[in-house]
């Protein structure tokens, strides 16, 4: 009989193969990732999974859920591991090597998502076989998703069809890089962009024009001051790190030439929460702000002049439970008992809102994640297989450690 190490020495030459391609898909958000959702649901359909899609109104990206019932048919319940397949741009010519050609160097594997989180999934399709040859006594689910890195687009259409389906699943493992480590709580994430419009003219004649750009700015130093504000409302007892909901500016953008009074600029900006009254608090003061200030004077001189605030995204936070399933089972598959907090979104909330108990526990770092040559180490990708291995023995035990169902 295989033992462990026998199966994790098995595995880890697929894993990486596994992950070499899917570095090969440039699957920046935003893009199609249709090419690798049929990657993984071909080698998961030869297993004899089941699986459904839902899909972008474009129909160019897609999340596939797919579930392994084993030699027994079971339905509901089980385990479900879960990653999204989008990463963010690379710049090639900053990298040492092709962000998209995986490379291996040191015991590393570099290339754009092998942190983030193409490293989690590897493991997942490699270990998918070890799962379906087994009596499972409860299902494996494999989910992946598109566009978490803008504001987690893909994963809400996911879970809406789980919640239309009706079917019990109790344990959720989201496979962001963190070391391995459980991870049972972060802030919410809300990302915005605010298009401002005034009106061009010569920058000789200010006051025959209405400068967006100038407005933008008055815009910002009023997310600044609610800034502020929110480190005040810190809560009690705060585990984050900071313990504060944060606010931040990413990008401006408007204005043609100096002499040219700008009639266009756009703001990028951002709020992550502690809690989802902060959000509500920097929403209802931006917006007050807006309507009884900087509109009227606006209008003054162009009745067309706007300020238009858009939602790219509200994800909620992931929120500590006194007793976590998920949590507990992980720590239990890990060996360790370490539980902690992150300062990145993840698509956790999502699943705990509808009552899936869930974790954050992945291979690679947070430090690599989004990085020049990124790339995740080849020890952290076999201690997430150790994990696969454990949860797969857990999956086949007459006694269960925790309950699944």
């Amino acid at each position: 009989m295989a033992t462990q190490k026998d199966i994790i020495d098995q595995a880890f030459p697929e894993t990486s193969k596994i992950l070499s391609d899917l570095i090969n898909f440039q699957t920046v958000s935003g893009s199609s990732n249709l090419k690798l959702i049929e990657y993984c649901e071909k080698k998961l359909s030869k297993l004899g999974a089941i699986s459904f899609k839902t899909f972008h109104d474009s129909k160019q990206q897609a999340n596939l859920f797919s579930t392994i019932n084993g030699k027994e048919k079971l339905n509901g319940g089980g385990i479900i591991l879960s990653g999204h397949t989008d990463v963010v741009p690379a710049s090639p010519k900053e990298w040492s090597s092709d962000p998209y050609v995986a490379k291996e160097k040191d015991n590393k594997i570099y290339g754009r998502g092998s942190c983030d989180m193409k490293g989690f999934i590897a493991c997942t399709l490699a270990m998918a076989p070890y799962f379906a040859e087994q009596k499972l006594k409860k299902p494996i689910h494999f989910s992946y998703t598109y566009d978490e890195e803008t504001s987690c687009l893909g994963a809400p259409l996911l879970i809406k069809e789980l919640k239309k389906r009706n079917i019990n699943y109790p344990i959720c493992i989201i496979g962001e890089p963190t070391n391995m480590k459980a991870i049972h709580s972060h802030k919410g994430y809300y990302e915005y962009i605010t298009y401002f419009t005034g009106l061009a003219g010569h920058a000789s004649a200010p006051d025959k024009g209405v400068s967006a750009v100038e407005y933008a700015i008055l815009y910002c130093n009023k997310l600044m001051e609610l800034r502020d504000e929110l480190k005040k409302r810190k809560p009690k007892n705060s585990i984050f790190s900071p313990p504060y909901s944060t606010l931040q500016i990413g990008k401006i953008n408007g204005g043609l030439f100096t002499n040219v009074i700008a009639d266009q600029c756009t703001l990028n900006w951002e709020v992550r929460p502690v809690i989802p009254a902060d959000g509500k608090f920097v929403t209802e003061n931006i917006e007050a702000y807006v309507k009884e200030t900087l509109l009227p004077e606006m209008k003054k001189i162009y009745p067309k002049a706007d300020i238009n605030k858009v939602v790219i995204g509200e994800t909620i936070g992931f929120e500590k439970e006194e007793q976590s399933d998920a949590v507990n089972l992980v720590c239990n598959l890990t060996g360790d008992n370490s539980r902690g907090t992150v300062a990145f979104g993840t698509e956790a909330g999502l699943f705990q809102e509808i009552g899936i108990s869930t974790v954050v526990c992945g291979p690679g770092s947070i430090e690599q994640a989004h990085t020049i040559d990124e790339y995740v180490t080849f020890d952290q990708l076999k201690l997430c297989l150790k994990m696969l291995v454990d949860l797969k023995e857990q999956l086949t035990a007459q006694t269960e450690l925790i309950a699944l169902s």
